[in-house]
Protein backbone atom coordinates (compact mmCIF):
# COMPACT_ATOMS: atom_id res chain seq x y z
CA UNK A 1 0.00 0.00 0.00
CA UNK A 2 1.12 3.54 -0.61
CA UNK A 3 2.04 5.88 2.15
CA UNK A 4 -0.12 8.09 3.25
CA UNK A 5 1.38 11.06 1.61
CA UNK A 6 0.85 13.41 4.72
CA UNK A 7 1.83 11.61 7.04
CA UNK A 8 3.99 12.74 9.66
CA UNK A 9 6.44 9.96 8.58
CA UNK A 10 6.58 10.21 5.29
CA UNK A 11 9.29 12.23 3.12
CA UNK A 12 10.21 11.91 -0.23
CA UNK A 13 8.95 8.51 -1.18
CA UNK A 14 10.18 7.47 2.02
CA UNK A 15 8.21 6.12 5.23
CA UNK A 16 10.04 6.57 8.28
CA UNK A 17 7.97 4.05 10.37
CA UNK A 18 10.42 1.80 11.32
CA UNK A 19 12.87 3.89 12.65
CA UNK A 20 10.64 6.42 14.55
CA UNK A 21 9.33 3.49 16.59
CA UNK A 22 12.85 2.32 17.25
CA UNK A 23 14.17 5.96 18.20
CA UNK A 24 11.43 6.41 20.00
CA UNK A 25 11.95 3.36 21.99
CA UNK A 26 15.10 5.42 23.58
CA UNK A 27 13.10 8.01 25.12
CA UNK A 28 11.30 5.33 26.97
CA UNK A 29 14.79 3.66 27.90
CA UNK A 30 16.27 6.76 29.09
CA UNK A 31 12.83 8.30 31.24
CA UNK A 32 13.27 4.38 32.79
CA UNK A 33 16.91 5.21 33.98
CA UNK A 34 16.10 8.77 35.23
CA UNK A 35 12.84 7.83 37.61
CA UNK A 36 14.52 4.18 38.45
CA UNK A 37 17.29 6.45 40.30
CA UNK A 38 15.76 8.85 42.28
CA UNK A 39 14.82 6.54 44.99
CA UNK A 40 17.99 4.72 45.04
CA UNK A 41 19.34 7.93 46.91
CA UNK A 42 17.14 6.83 49.82
CA UNK A 43 17.81 2.76 48.98
CA UNK A 44 22.23 3.51 49.13
CA UNK A 45 22.04 5.89 52.57
CA UNK A 46 20.42 3.08 54.47
CA UNK A 47 22.59 0.13 52.79
CA UNK A 48 25.54 2.16 53.46
CA UNK A 49 24.61 3.65 56.63
CA UNK A 50 24.92 7.00 54.94
CA UNK A 51 23.82 10.20 55.50
CA UNK A 52 20.96 11.84 52.95
CA UNK A 53 23.78 14.00 51.33
CA UNK A 54 25.88 10.82 51.01
CA UNK A 55 23.00 9.01 49.17
CA UNK A 56 22.53 12.10 46.68
CA UNK A 57 26.21 11.49 45.37
CA UNK A 58 24.15 9.29 43.31
CA UNK A 59 22.43 12.31 41.26
CA UNK A 60 25.80 13.98 41.19
CA UNK A 61 27.28 11.08 39.42
CA UNK A 62 24.36 10.57 37.24
CA UNK A 63 23.13 14.43 35.88
CA UNK A 64 27.13 14.77 35.92
CA UNK A 65 26.98 12.37 32.94
CA UNK A 66 24.87 14.56 31.50
CA UNK A 67 27.19 17.83 31.70
CA UNK A 68 30.28 15.96 30.91
CA UNK A 69 28.98 14.33 27.35
CA UNK A 70 26.61 17.14 25.88
CA UNK A 71 29.37 18.97 24.29
CA UNK A 72 31.36 15.95 23.36
CA UNK A 73 27.93 14.26 21.94
CA UNK A 74 27.23 16.86 19.70
CA UNK A 75 30.42 16.95 17.99
CA UNK A 76 30.64 13.84 17.43
CA UNK A 77 27.20 13.60 15.81
CA UNK A 78 28.15 16.20 13.50
CA UNK A 79 31.47 14.56 12.88
CA UNK A 80 29.72 10.75 12.04
CA UNK A 81 26.00 10.50 12.18
CA UNK A 82 22.66 10.76 14.53
CA UNK A 83 22.33 6.64 14.23
CA UNK A 84 26.61 6.54 15.27
CA UNK A 85 25.23 8.80 18.27
CA UNK A 86 22.47 6.52 19.26
CA UNK A 87 24.63 3.57 18.98
CA UNK A 88 27.42 5.11 21.09
CA UNK A 89 24.88 6.19 23.70
CA UNK A 90 23.69 2.56 24.16
CA UNK A 91 26.49 1.34 24.27
CA UNK A 92 27.62 3.20 27.40
CA UNK A 93 23.77 2.93 28.79
CA UNK A 94 24.74 -0.85 28.16
CA UNK A 95 28.69 -0.69 29.85
CA UNK A 96 27.23 1.39 32.86
CA UNK A 97 24.40 -0.61 33.50
CA UNK A 98 26.29 -3.94 33.67
CA UNK A 99 28.68 -2.20 35.52
CA UNK A 100 26.72 -2.83 38.76
CA UNK A 101 27.61 -6.40 39.05
CA UNK A 102 31.35 -5.92 39.65
CA UNK A 103 30.33 -3.01 41.68
CA UNK A 104 28.15 -5.14 43.81
CA UNK A 105 31.26 -7.18 44.79
CA UNK A 106 33.73 -4.86 45.58
CA UNK A 107 31.05 -3.75 48.71
CA UNK A 108 31.94 -0.38 48.26
CA UNK A 109 29.29 2.90 47.52
CA UNK A 110 31.69 4.77 44.96
CA UNK A 111 32.14 1.95 42.26
CA UNK A 112 28.16 2.40 41.44
CA UNK A 113 29.06 6.24 41.32
CA UNK A 114 31.30 5.41 38.33
CA UNK A 115 28.59 3.07 36.76
CA UNK A 116 25.93 5.70 37.25
CA UNK A 117 28.39 8.26 35.50
CA UNK A 118 29.37 6.08 33.07
CA UNK A 119 25.36 5.34 32.30
CA UNK A 120 24.46 8.74 32.17
CA UNK A 121 27.23 9.70 29.73
CA UNK A 122 24.71 7.62 27.42
CA UNK A 123 21.82 8.95 28.29
CA UNK A 124 23.67 12.53 27.15
CA UNK A 125 24.72 11.09 24.03
CA UNK A 126 20.78 9.33 23.53
CA UNK A 127 19.38 12.72 24.03
CA UNK A 128 21.73 14.52 21.94
CA UNK A 129 21.04 12.55 19.12
CA UNK A 130 17.51 11.33 19.15
CA UNK A 131 15.63 14.33 19.48
CA UNK A 132 17.07 16.14 16.31
CA UNK A 133 16.95 12.77 14.39
CA UNK A 134 13.17 12.58 15.10
CA UNK A 135 13.33 15.97 13.85
CA UNK A 136 14.70 14.56 10.94
CA UNK A 137 12.28 11.82 10.18
CA UNK A 138 9.60 13.43 8.21
CA UNK A 139 9.05 17.17 6.87
CA UNK A 140 9.93 20.11 8.30
CA UNK A 141 6.20 21.22 8.69
CA UNK A 142 5.39 18.23 10.86
CA UNK A 143 8.78 17.95 13.04
CA UNK A 144 6.95 19.58 16.31
CA UNK A 145 4.59 16.96 16.19
CA UNK A 146 6.33 14.33 15.81
CA UNK A 147 9.06 15.37 18.84
CA UNK A 148 6.25 15.59 20.82
CA UNK A 149 4.76 12.30 19.66
CA UNK A 150 8.34 10.94 20.34
CA UNK A 151 8.34 12.55 23.97
CA UNK A 152 5.48 11.31 25.10
CA UNK A 153 6.66 8.02 25.30
CA UNK A 154 9.90 9.50 27.85
CA UNK A 155 6.91 9.83 30.94
CA UNK A 156 6.04 6.20 30.59
CA UNK A 157 9.23 5.03 30.73
CA UNK A 158 9.30 7.42 33.76
CA UNK A 159 6.10 5.72 35.42
CA UNK A 160 7.82 2.16 34.67
CA UNK A 161 10.98 2.86 36.24
CA UNK A 162 8.90 4.05 39.51
CA UNK A 163 7.20 1.04 39.58
CA UNK A 164 10.01 -0.87 39.47
CA UNK A 165 11.70 0.99 42.07
CA UNK A 166 8.91 0.37 44.24
CA UNK A 167 7.70 -3.32 43.42
CA UNK A 168 11.61 -4.78 42.87
CA UNK A 169 13.77 -2.69 44.96
CA UNK A 170 12.57 -0.93 47.77
CA UNK A 171 9.87 -3.63 48.68
CA UNK A 172 12.25 -6.23 48.70
CA UNK A 173 14.97 -4.72 50.48
CA UNK A 174 15.57 -6.00 54.35
CA UNK A 175 13.07 -4.28 56.00
CA UNK A 176 15.89 -2.71 59.00
CA UNK A 177 15.63 0.73 59.62
CA UNK A 178 18.34 3.07 59.16
CA UNK A 179 18.46 3.37 63.07
CA UNK A 180 19.12 -0.18 63.40
CA UNK A 181 21.40 -0.93 61.00
CA UNK A 182 23.80 1.56 62.94
CA UNK A 183 23.43 -1.26 65.76
CA UNK A 184 24.62 -4.10 63.74
CA UNK A 185 27.77 -6.00 64.26
CA UNK A 186 30.16 -5.38 61.20
CA UNK A 187 29.29 -9.39 59.82
CA UNK A 188 25.46 -8.78 60.11
CA UNK A 189 26.36 -5.35 58.48
CA UNK A 190 28.29 -6.71 55.69
CA UNK A 191 25.89 -9.67 54.90
CA UNK A 192 22.85 -7.60 54.69
CA UNK A 193 24.27 -5.29 52.87
CA UNK A 194 25.41 -7.47 50.06
CA UNK A 195 21.68 -9.10 50.43
CA UNK A 196 20.15 -5.76 49.40
CA UNK A 197 22.27 -4.79 46.85
CA UNK A 198 21.92 -8.19 44.68
CA UNK A 199 18.26 -6.91 45.35
CA UNK A 200 19.01 -3.40 44.09
CA UNK A 201 21.41 -4.46 41.07
CA UNK A 202 18.51 -7.10 39.24
CA UNK A 203 16.93 -4.32 37.39
CA UNK A 204 19.51 -2.49 36.31
CA UNK A 205 21.14 -5.64 34.56
CA UNK A 206 18.26 -6.75 33.13
CA UNK A 207 17.60 -3.18 31.58
CA UNK A 208 21.37 -3.26 30.64
CA UNK A 209 20.85 -6.62 28.63
CA UNK A 210 17.58 -5.23 26.94
CA UNK A 211 19.70 -2.14 25.93
CA UNK A 212 22.59 -4.39 24.73
CA UNK A 213 19.58 -6.38 21.79
CA UNK A 214 18.68 -2.62 21.43
CA UNK A 215 21.68 -1.74 19.85
CA UNK A 216 22.21 -5.06 18.27
CA UNK A 217 18.90 -4.08 16.59
CA UNK A 218 19.55 -0.36 15.75
CA UNK A 219 22.88 -1.39 14.31
CA UNK A 220 21.63 -3.93 11.78
CA UNK A 221 18.07 -2.56 10.97
CA UNK A 222 18.88 -0.13 7.98
CA UNK A 223 18.58 3.53 9.32
CA UNK A 224 18.27 6.98 7.45
CA UNK A 225 21.49 8.29 6.76
CA UNK A 226 20.40 11.88 8.00
CA UNK A 227 23.44 13.23 9.87
CA UNK A 228 24.49 16.69 11.12
CA UNK A 229 27.57 15.98 9.01
CA UNK A 230 29.66 19.29 8.70
CA UNK A 231 33.02 19.31 7.44
CA UNK A 232 33.80 22.44 9.73
CA UNK A 233 33.20 22.59 13.18
CA UNK A 234 34.05 26.05 14.52
CA UNK A 235 33.28 25.26 18.15
CA UNK A 236 34.62 28.16 20.14
CA UNK A 237 33.38 31.03 18.10
CA UNK A 238 30.21 28.85 17.61
CA UNK A 239 29.89 28.47 21.92
CA UNK A 240 30.22 32.58 22.07
CA UNK A 241 27.98 33.49 19.37
CA UNK A 242 25.28 31.39 21.01
CA UNK A 243 25.76 32.71 24.53
CA UNK A 244 26.30 36.69 23.37
CA UNK A 245 22.00 36.15 23.08
CA UNK A 246 20.39 36.97 25.92
CA UNK A 247 16.76 34.96 25.42
CA UNK A 248 19.73 31.98 25.20
CA UNK A 249 21.93 32.62 28.04
CA UNK A 250 19.23 33.11 30.44
CA UNK A 251 17.53 29.97 29.17
CA UNK A 252 20.49 28.16 30.03
CA UNK A 253 20.15 28.92 33.59
CA UNK A 254 16.40 28.68 33.61
CA UNK A 255 16.99 25.12 32.36
CA UNK A 256 19.89 24.71 35.23
CA UNK A 257 17.27 25.77 37.91
CA UNK A 258 14.50 23.52 36.12
CA UNK A 259 15.73 20.87 36.26
CA UNK A 260 17.37 21.10 39.63
CA UNK A 261 13.64 21.90 40.90
CA UNK A 262 12.48 18.84 39.21
CA UNK A 263 15.21 16.44 40.35
CA UNK A 264 14.55 17.39 44.10
CA UNK A 265 10.78 17.70 43.81
CA UNK A 266 11.10 13.70 42.48
CA UNK A 267 13.88 12.65 44.85
CA UNK A 268 13.01 13.57 48.08
CA UNK A 269 9.37 12.92 48.16
CA UNK A 270 10.79 9.71 49.50
CA UNK A 271 12.18 11.54 53.05
CA UNK A 272 9.21 14.01 53.01
CA UNK A 273 6.57 11.16 53.00
CA UNK A 274 8.98 8.92 54.97
CA UNK A 275 9.41 11.41 58.01
CA UNK A 276 5.43 12.54 57.73
CA UNK A 277 4.13 8.72 57.54
CA UNK A 278 6.83 7.83 60.11
CA UNK A 279 4.95 10.60 62.47
CA UNK A 280 1.47 8.68 61.73
CA UNK A 281 2.56 5.84 63.24
CA UNK A 282 4.25 3.76 60.29
CA UNK A 283 7.55 1.99 60.02
CA UNK A 284 10.12 3.18 57.74
CA UNK A 285 9.85 0.56 54.77
CA UNK A 286 5.75 1.10 54.74
CA UNK A 287 6.55 5.09 54.48
CA UNK A 288 8.93 4.50 51.71
CA UNK A 289 6.70 2.33 49.53
CA UNK A 290 3.64 4.45 50.15
CA UNK A 291 5.74 7.58 49.53
CA UNK A 292 7.16 6.27 46.09
CA UNK A 293 3.31 5.14 45.32
CA UNK A 294 2.50 9.00 45.61
CA UNK A 295 5.54 9.72 43.73
CA UNK A 296 4.11 7.57 40.96
CA UNK A 297 1.06 9.47 41.09
CA UNK A 298 3.25 12.69 40.32
CA UNK A 299 4.38 11.22 37.45
CA UNK A 300 1.25 10.21 35.95
CA UNK A 301 -0.11 13.81 36.85
CA UNK A 302 2.88 15.33 34.81
CA UNK A 303 2.10 12.81 32.20
CA UNK A 304 -1.73 13.98 31.87
CA UNK A 305 -0.87 17.72 32.33
CA UNK A 306 1.98 18.11 29.77
CA UNK A 307 -0.86 16.60 26.84
CA UNK A 308 -3.33 19.39 28.37
CA UNK A 309 -0.66 22.61 28.60
CA UNK A 310 0.04 21.10 25.23
CA UNK A 311 -3.22 22.01 23.90
CA UNK A 312 -3.18 25.10 26.21
CA UNK A 313 -0.28 26.85 24.12
CA UNK A 314 -2.41 27.39 20.55
CA UNK A 315 -4.09 29.99 22.65
CA UNK A 316 -1.15 31.38 25.04
CA UNK A 317 2.19 32.05 24.48
CA UNK A 318 4.93 29.99 25.49
CA UNK A 319 6.76 32.41 27.61
CA UNK A 320 3.39 33.50 29.55
CA UNK A 321 2.43 29.68 30.26
CA UNK A 322 5.74 29.12 31.72
CA UNK A 323 5.41 32.13 33.76
CA UNK A 324 1.54 30.88 34.92
CA UNK A 325 3.35 27.49 35.50
CA UNK A 326 6.51 28.56 37.30
CA UNK A 327 4.26 31.07 39.62
CA UNK A 328 1.80 28.21 40.38
CA UNK A 329 4.94 26.09 41.04
CA UNK A 330 6.00 28.68 43.57
CA UNK A 331 3.01 28.74 45.78
CA UNK A 332 2.92 25.21 45.63
CA UNK A 333 6.33 24.27 47.13
CA UNK A 334 5.63 26.76 49.67
CA UNK A 335 3.09 25.03 50.54
CA UNK A 336 5.06 21.95 51.09
CA UNK A 337 7.54 23.99 53.03
CA UNK A 338 4.74 24.94 55.53
CA UNK A 339 2.26 22.24 56.60
CA UNK A 340 3.55 18.96 58.05
CA UNK A 341 0.34 16.82 57.26
CA UNK A 342 -0.78 15.34 53.94
CA UNK A 343 -1.60 18.82 52.84
CA UNK A 344 1.88 19.36 52.31
CA UNK A 345 2.17 16.37 50.11
CA UNK A 346 -0.88 17.04 48.09
CA UNK A 347 1.20 20.16 47.04
CA UNK A 348 3.90 18.26 46.74
CA UNK A 349 2.41 15.90 44.22
CA UNK A 350 0.78 18.74 42.73
CA UNK A 351 3.96 20.43 41.90
CA UNK A 352 4.74 17.52 38.90
CA UNK A 353 1.16 19.59 37.10
CA UNK A 354 3.00 22.19 36.88
CA UNK A 355 6.65 20.92 35.56
CA UNK A 356 5.04 18.98 33.23
CA UNK A 357 5.73 21.57 29.91
CA UNK A 358 8.97 23.47 31.62
CA UNK A 359 11.56 21.66 30.08
CA UNK A 360 10.67 21.53 26.49
CA UNK A 361 9.16 25.03 26.80
CA UNK A 362 12.73 27.03 28.16
CA UNK A 363 14.34 24.43 24.92
CA UNK A 364 12.15 25.54 22.54
CA UNK A 365 12.33 29.69 23.67
CA UNK A 366 15.83 29.80 24.34
CA UNK A 367 16.54 28.11 20.79
CA UNK A 368 14.06 30.75 18.91
CA UNK A 369 15.59 32.13 16.06
CA UNK A 370 19.27 30.63 16.48
CA UNK A 371 19.06 28.68 13.40
CA UNK A 372 21.74 26.27 12.42
CA UNK A 373 23.23 27.45 15.63
CA UNK A 374 20.58 25.69 17.13
CA UNK A 375 23.03 22.56 16.82
CA UNK A 376 25.06 23.51 19.72
CA UNK A 377 22.38 25.47 21.35
CA UNK A 378 20.31 22.21 22.16
CA UNK A 379 23.45 20.95 23.53
CA UNK A 380 24.18 23.28 25.87
CA UNK A 381 20.68 23.12 27.25
CA UNK A 382 21.31 19.37 27.68
CA UNK A 383 24.45 20.88 29.75
CA UNK A 384 21.86 22.81 32.13
CA UNK A 385 20.78 19.02 33.07
CA UNK A 386 23.86 19.72 35.48
CA UNK A 387 21.52 21.06 37.91
CA UNK A 388 19.82 18.11 39.21
CA UNK A 389 23.70 17.35 40.43
CA UNK A 390 24.29 20.61 41.93
CA UNK A 391 21.33 21.30 43.74
CA UNK A 392 19.96 18.05 44.90
CA UNK A 393 23.50 17.47 47.54
CA UNK A 394 22.38 21.24 48.86
CA UNK A 395 18.51 19.96 49.40
CA UNK A 396 19.79 16.75 51.20
CA UNK A 397 22.33 18.74 53.69
CA UNK A 398 19.71 20.25 54.46
CA UNK A 399 17.73 17.02 55.12
CA UNK A 400 20.47 15.76 57.39
CA UNK A 401 20.11 19.05 59.97
CA UNK A 402 16.43 16.86 61.11
CA UNK A 403 15.16 20.15 62.68
CA UNK A 404 15.52 23.77 61.77
CA UNK A 405 13.23 26.36 63.77
CA UNK A 406 11.31 23.85 65.12
CA UNK A 407 10.30 22.28 61.84
CA UNK A 408 11.36 19.42 60.23
CA UNK A 409 14.15 19.76 58.20
CA UNK A 410 13.37 18.06 54.95
CA UNK A 411 10.33 20.61 55.23
CA UNK A 412 12.39 23.25 55.43
CA UNK A 413 15.00 22.05 52.45
CA UNK A 414 12.02 22.62 49.56
CA UNK A 415 13.20 26.47 49.73
CA UNK A 416 15.92 25.60 47.38
CA UNK A 417 13.05 24.22 44.93
CA UNK A 418 11.22 27.15 45.88
CA UNK A 419 14.15 29.46 44.79
CA UNK A 420 14.29 27.79 41.95
CA UNK A 421 11.00 28.16 40.28
CA UNK A 422 11.62 31.97 41.74
CA UNK A 423 14.15 31.82 38.74
CA UNK A 424 12.16 30.26 35.90
CA UNK A 425 9.41 32.55 37.07
CA UNK A 426 12.03 35.61 36.05
CA UNK A 427 12.73 34.11 32.83
CA UNK A 428 9.37 33.46 31.67
CA UNK A 429 8.80 37.20 33.06
CA UNK A 430 11.58 38.29 30.62
CA UNK A 431 10.48 36.15 27.09
CA UNK A 432 7.00 37.75 27.73
CA UNK A 433 8.67 40.96 26.97
CA UNK A 434 11.14 40.00 24.60
CA UNK A 435 9.32 37.79 22.63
Amino acid sequence: MKPFRFSILYKDGINYLIPFILITSCFALWGFANDITNPMVKAFSKIFRMSVTGGALVQVAFYGGYFAMAFPAAVFIRKFSYKAGVLLGLGLYTIGALLFFPAKMTGSYYPFLIAYFILTCGLSFLETSCNPYILSMGTEETATRRLNLAQSFNPMGALVGMFVAMNFIQARLNPLDTAGRAKLSDADFVAMRDSDLSVLIAPYLFIGIVIAVMFFVIYFVKMPKNSDKSDEINFLPTIKRIFSVPLYREGVLAQFFYVGAQIMCWTFIIQYGTRLFMSQGMNEKSAEILSQKYNIIAMAIFCCSRFICTYFLKYIKPGLLLTILAVAAMFLTLGVVCFQNMTGMYCLVAVSACMSLMFPTIYGIALTGMGDDAKFGAAGLIMAILGGSILPPLQARIIDMNTIWNMPAVNISYIVPLVCFVMVTIYGIRTCRNI
